[in-house]
Order: C-alpha cells, then sequence, then structure tokens
C-alpha cells in the first residue's frame, strides 16, 4: 500500500487582486520525485510554502505527515518542519562558519549527544555527498556546485521524510547540474525519500522526476511522466521540453 506524506486538496491562495493558486489538488507518495514545472510567476514557491505553512492558504487542506498544517500551533509546527529537508537556490549557508560549523548548526538541539556522535552525523552527510576533504574550509573557499552539496548534506543531517528542491541547479555548469541532479536520485534511492522539486532546468527534471506537474497561472494543467509530458500534443506543454 502506498504511503502518501503529503496531500494538498482545494488550496487557494491570493494576495489582492492576485490569484495565485486557484483549487490545487495533489498527493505526494513517499520514496518518490515529483518535479513541479511552470513559468516565473506561475505559484510554484507559494505552493511550497503553503505545504510546509510558511503561507496561510485562503481555502483548501493542507496535509504534511499526517498533520493538518493550517491547524496546528507554531511550536507543533517547527517540530514537523525539521522532518522536511530544505535545498535552497543559494544554498543558504552561514558564510562566517565552516562547512562542519554548517551541518552542526541544525543538530543544536541535539547537543546532548555526544561530541563523537555529532561528528559522525556531520561526517556521513559529507560523505553522501562527496565531500569529506572540504569539513573545515569555509563556504568562500567553495565553488557553486560544492556549495550546493554542502547545502544538501545539511539538509540530510537530520534524516527528512520528504525534501523540498528549489532550483537546485540554477547558475550551474551543465556538468556540475547533471552531478547534483544525479545526487537528488542517488539520495531517494539511499533513504526513500519523497521529494518536491522545483526547477527551469529540464535536463534535471529528466534525471530526477518520478512525476512531474505543470502550473499554469496558478493551475494545475497536467501530470504524467517526462516522457509522457514530452510528447504532448498540447504545444504550451510541449515548449517546456524544447
Amino acid at each position: 500500500m502506498e504511503t502518501i506524506v503529503a496531500e494538498i486538496n482545494n488550496l487557494k491562495k491570493s494576495f489582492g487582486n492576485n490569484d495565485v493558486l486557484k483549487d490545487i489538488s495533489l498527493k505526494i507518495k513517499k520514496g518518490e520525485n515529483l518535479v513541479v514545472l511552470g513559468k516565473s510567476g506561475s505559484g510554484k514557491s507559494v505552493l511550497i510554502k503553503c505545504l510546509v505553512g510558511l503561507i496561510e492558504p485562503d481555502e483548501g487542506k493542507v496535509v504534511l505527515l499526517g498533520e493538518n498544517i493550517p491547524e496546528l500551533k507554531i511550536e507543533k509546527l517547527n517540530l514537523l518542519r525539521k522532518k522536511v529537508g530544505f535545498l535552497f537556490q543559494s544554498a543558504a549557508l552561514y558564510d562566517s562558519m565552516t562547512v562542519r560549523e554548517n551541518l552542526e548548526f541544525p543538530l543544536r538541539d541535539l547537543k546532548s549527544k555526544p561530541k563523537k556522535e555529532i561528528d559522525q552525523l556531520v561526517e556521513e552527510a559529507l560523505r553522501n555527498v562527496g565531500l569529506e576533504d572540504v569539513i573545515d574550509k569555509m563556504p568562500s573557499e567553495l565553488s557553486g556546485g560544492m556549495r550546493k552539496r554542502v547545502g544538501l548534506a545539511r539538509t540530510l543531517i537530520l534524516k527528512p521524510e520528504i525534501i523540498l528542491y528549489d532550483e537546485p541547479t540554477t547558475g550551474l555548469d551543465p556538468i556540475t547540474s547533471k552531478e547534483i541532479s544525479n545526487l537528488i536520485l542517488d539520495i531517494q534511492k539511499k533513504y526513500n525519500t519523497a521529494s518536491i522539486i522545483i526547477t527551469h532546468d529540464m535536463e534535471c527534471a529528466r534525471i530526477t522526476a518520478n512525476r512531474m506537474v505543470i502550473l499554469k497561472n496558478g493551475t494545475l494543467i497536467t501530470e504524467g511522466t517526462f516522457k509522457e509530458l514530452s510528447e504532448s500534443k498540447d504545444e504550451w506543454i510541449h515548449s517546456f521540453f524544447k
């Protein structure tokens, strides 16, 4: 039986007269990589912000890991968010901290753990992204691709059940973008995580997606595999794949 880790029903969100999301319904299964496509302003980022309670929906139901998000008090919401990993466009590392300190930061509430155990968690996370040798470097000493990898290692250190990737390959050269995409796939296979991947990079989508959805003007207009959508006769949908 499939486990649903996130479910959105009839979600609506407007800002003033701007209807950003219009009656969105979506389910995400455990272990599934879901790619969300859409032009700028189509509501992709608002969708994942509603999912984790950063934005309150106007209407609709949002359930994440069995919890009704709009009904949660902030303390319980923050606990739930520890089960969710985020990889931001910029990697969002702390410039004044070493790589080791950046990875220790999400573990600050676990200081009761022995230092040896924390060191092992940090080393394992870096090993997962192939960067054990940068543990004592500063973010400024790393390339863009390496910073993304460290950001992903920091995301993995709490063993999240679902990971949200916001344009994970933006600003990277094609070779590094492919490496990051393959890394997303490796993590899915190793940890059976569910992921939502917002991207404009169609090679990233091809490599990582089990399923894809496309948003247009705040509406989910279609879903399917990469192959199915790439063969669509709809000219607007097909334009993403040219």
